[in-house]
């Protein structure tokens, strides 16, 4: 509260006889104290830059080697060969420094010379060793012999605990990969949805741009991947996110979910005082890096660079472009209800609020009686409708005065909350809970959600709760990530009274929430108004379907012998096909975190071996066994096209960065216009569960989670989000469009759960009966 106590700490009037100061005591001990507090950030900042610089060495390492140095000395053995006569001839005389203690210098700048080279060399072994990806491509429960040796390097390097960014210098760099592998995936990919007729004319097409222009392109983009940490992601950010035009709700932004059966408290304020509490925990062990790397087998790091943009952060509108604006530090929260915004300090004295002051004052935002002022009710629809409409209304009427302030108290907000008037969440008697849970967080009522956050933290009047979030920072793991901790403290950890509010008694001293001001004339209105118009006809547009599937989960799917998103992946496109009589592109995200600063990549779901299994599912001649064969070939290579992905193998990410490229050289290609041009109608990604294993979802089998989901990526298409929650449980979100005549999603829903069924049945899965 450092700004506020700013404003009385020094109080002083004009008297004729000078100056007459007045201090409080109690001000200045609070600014004082808010002081020390950021001080101390400050140091464990640069000490866990240091730590993570010579990650896998540490100060107590370099002690040994300097001590091993010195006691050399001390048995007359010289272990530089030399060298630390020769830098003791190159320090300066002095008569501070005897021949003695400029030998003792001496000896300590050659420890730490060989200390940093053997830091450097570590890193380079750590790099090459994780540029090993032949473990992800061996059979299930077998182990080559190179594998076990590479395991037990791993091991070795990497034994000591590691912080979150420990491993960042070490991660290997995106490859490019070679254009003719690209292409040849990309037409294997294209195959089973074209006619001979249509991809002869694309084959053709390919052959040209391989032949012709693609040499060309692939120099320009392997330079740029030999200059910067990843030849993708900073273009991917701009020309796919920070570029786009449309409103970015419903469009781009994405949700998560509470759990599923449990609510920790009905009360609205105590909950949010909770959950805030236990997000800004969060965000202090992200700023002291405590945060263990994510880890595959427990021993490959993922890349951590897209936390980094996880508080603090905002997406700011431009005509041409957005921008990102992240501060390293936010003390302060911004806050709305019922059409009125609020800035909620967090710190008090340098401290962080405990749950019961934050509960106190969500409670004083809630019991406030006070209307909206004049146009601020639906002000932040400027954030979900068109991006250049926004950015005129921002630059014309809220650079300056009280607008400038209030706005800058958002944008500069560590995130941002609304304390919802509705009440959402499962009930077991309401058939479409779950599908207006979806919408309230994907889009809400178009005005109070501040889209350009890095999330919104919804908190329902039953005490229910979810997020929306901004996609361009980072991908949804990384949001998956923050939730399950947010979720597992405030249920395990924090706790609550037999009343529902947070545990504790409230600092009734705090100041009050400030109310933010406006003044907002007509014409700026009028833009709102506007905004609301488009945001609102893009929400009453969007079809949700959000359902449980129980009959089984992925404990009954591994009896196939399959990986349960490849299950899932198959039965979508049995459920498609059924839907709409034809097959189309789809796209499953996959991750490319395994190298330095990755983000995503396209997993091709629709494949020629998948396209046989759906047809011989409508193939009454067709033998069981003949299904059963086709299915694990189709599993098999979903499988491995999914592990191509995640190791830089991938198709579209290539395709894109040098379509950029013939972009900035003003060459036309028919290929690769007709590559980029081709629509997913049908977009999936499976949402990560269990990322920290903070409780046992087997002792606790009603503390499942959600998920997630997103907008239909095209206008006749579906956008699906799955999330495979324990052992008995699926969760899907399924979502398209009113307008298109041939989507709805909950027939595609059902579809969905027949085929996922059939599929069992076909390998004699035990399941429950379907519900109708």
């Amino acid at each position: 509260m450092a700004e506020a106590h700013q404003a009385v700490a020094f109080q002083f009037t004009v008297t004729p006889e000078g100056l007459d100061f007045h201090l409080s005591r109690e001000a200045v001990k609070q600014l004082y104290l808010a002081g020390i507090s950021s001080w101390k950030k400050r140091f464990v900042r640069a000490k866990n830059s240091f730590l993570t610089g010579v990650y896998p060495a540490s100060p107590s390492s370099w002690m040994v080697v300097v001590m091993a140095t010195a006691g050399s000395f001390y048995c007359q053995v010289d272990p530089s060969m030399g060298l630390i006569a020769r830098i003791r001839c190159f320090l300066p005389e002095s008569q501070l420094l005897s021949h003695e203690s400029r030998t003792v210098v001496s000896a300590v700048l050659f420890s730490t010379g060989v200390w940093l080279s053997a830091v450097l060399l570590f890193r380079q072994t750590m790099r090459l060793l994780l540029s090993y990806h032949g473990w992800m491509f061996e059979p299930h429960g077998k182990m080559s012999r190179s594998t076990k040796i590479w395991v037990a390097l791993m091991k070795v390097l990497s034994g000591r605990k590691p912080l979150l960014y420990s491993f960042q210098t070490s991660l290997p760099k995106l490859p490019v990969p070679p254009v003719e592998a690209t292409i040849r995936r990309y037409l294997e990919s294209v195959r089973p949805l074209m006619d001979d007729e249509k991809y002869g004319r694309m084959e053709a097409l390919a052959k040209e741009f391989k032949e012709k222009t693609a040499p060309r392109l692939q120099k320009y983009l392997i330079f740029k991947s030999w200059w910067t940490t990843n030849y993708v992601s900073d273009w991917w950010e701009q020309y796919i996110y920070l570029r786009g035009r449309s409103p970015i709700m419903v469009n781009s932004n994405y949700y998560a979910m509470d759990f599923l059966y449990v609510t920790p408290s009905h009360v609205q304020a105590a909950r949010a005082g909770n959950v805030v509490h236990a997000i800004l925990l969060y965000r202090r062990k992200l700023d002291r890096g405590e945060i263990p790397p994510m880890m595959a087998l427990g021993i490959v790091p993922m890349c951590s660079y897209q936390s980094e943009r996880m508080f603090n952060t905002t997406r700011i509108p431009g005509k041409e472009t957005d921008t990102l604006l992240h501060l390293l530090d936010s003390k302060h929260l911004a806050v709305y209800h019922k059409g009125r915004f609020y800035k909620v300090w967090l710190y008090y004295g340098g401290q962080l609020l405990k749950p019961r002051d934050l509960e106190l004052q969500f409670q004083r935002i809630l019991d406030d009686p006070s209307p909206p002022q004049p146009g601020e009710e639906r002000l932040a629809a400027l954030t979900a409708g068109d991006r250049v409409p926004w950015a005129e209304a921002r630059a014309k009427f809220f650079s300056q005065g009280k607008n400038k302030v209030s706005l800058d108290a958002i944008e500069r907000a560590a995130f941002f909350l609304t304390l919802d008037e509705e009440a959402h969440g499962y009930r077991a008697d309401q058939e479409d809970c779950m599908d207006t849970y979806a919408k309230s967080l994907l889009h809400g009522k178009c005005y109070d959600r501040w889209f350009d956050k890095s999330f919104t933290l919804v908190v329902y009047k039953n005490g229910k709760l979810g997020a929306n979030a901004e996609h361009s920072w980072a991908d949804a793991p990384i949001i998956g990530h923050l939730w399950e901790f947010m979720l597992a403290t405030d249920k395990f950890q924090l706790g609550y009274t037999e009343g529902g509010h947070c545990v504790g008694d409230p600092d009734t001293r705090l100041a009050p929430p400030q109310r933010l001001q406006w003044d907002i004339p007509q014409e700026c209105q009028a833009a709102i108004e506007s905004s609301y118009r488009v945001a609102k006809a893009l929400a009453d547009d969007v079809d949700f379907c959000c359902f449980q599937f129980s009959d089984f989960g992925k404990g009954l799917i591994k009896k196939c012998r399959t990986s349960p998103d490849a299950f899932i992946q198959i039965s979508l496109q049995l459920a498609h096909f059924r839907d709409k009589g034809r097959f189309c592109l789809t796209y499953e995200a996959s991750m490319t975190r395994l190298f330095r600063e990755g983000r995503t990549e396209t997993v091709r779901s629709c494949t020629s071996e998948s396209t046989a299994f759906v047809r011989s599912m409508g193939d009454a001649g067709q033998s069981r066994a003949e299904r059963q064969r086709l299915f694990k070939l189709a599993a098999e290579k979903h499988q491995h096209m999914y592990r191509m992905a995640m190791t830089g193998a991938g198709i579209d990410r290539h395709l894109f960065c040098l379509y950029v490229v013939s972009r900035y050289l003003g060459v036309e290609s028919p290929f690769l216009a007709q590559v980029l041009s081709e629509p997913w109608r049908l977009s999936t990604s499976q949402t990560p569960q269990q990322q920290l294993k903070m409780f046992d979802l087997d002792k606790y089998p009603d503390h499942v989670s959600t998920g997630g989901g997103f907008g239909p990526v095209a206008d006749d298409g579906y956008g699906v989000s799955y999330i495979i929650a324990g052992e008995n449980l699926i969760t899907f979100h399924v979502s398209s469009k009113y307008s298109s005549p041939e989507t709805d999603s909950k027939r595609f829903g059902r579809n969905i759960r027949q085929a996922m069924l059939d599929i069992a049945e076909l390998f004699d899965v035990p399941a429950k009966k379907a519900a109708k």
